[in-house]
């Protein structure tokens, strides 16, 4: 099992950017698919991106694609997702997620290693 520590969140206004962060240890992280998730308050944890370990990068939707962007370095066993035009409905505990090998990642039940969460919160 890999572990998973997030980090970068923090309390923005609306229109600014975060980069969260999430270092990888105890596993071959070149051989994991990644993924952030995100739980906003008082709804069902959902898709956010994903970089899979073959390199195939996915967004939950077209909003995502065009503010968010997810990479990875797998040197530093580091996933990052960078959020611009931060908007008040982008407020949630953002989760890193990991699976090995997975080959689609869509749900969070396609993952099976978890992360703590980090805070997002936009004002507006």
């Amino acid at each position: 099992q890999v572990q998973l520590v997030e980090s970068g969140g923090g309390l923005v206004q609306a229109g600014d950017s975060l980069r969260l962060s999430c270092v990888a240890s105890g596993g071959t992280f070149s051989a994991y698919s990644m993924g952030w998730f995100r739980q906003p308050p008082g709804k069902e944890r959902e898709f956010v991106a994903a970089f899979d370990w073959s390199g195939v990068i996915t967004y939950n939707d077209d909003s995502a694609k065009a503010r968010f962007t997810i990479s990875r370095d797998n040197a530093k066993n580091t996933v990052y997702l960078q959020m611009n035009s931060l908007k008040p409905e982008d407020t949630a505990v953002y989760y890193c997620a990991a699976k090995r090998w997975k080959t689609v990642v869509r749900n969070p039940g396609d993952m099976d290693n978890w992360g703590k969460g980090t805070l997002v919160t936009v004002s507006s």
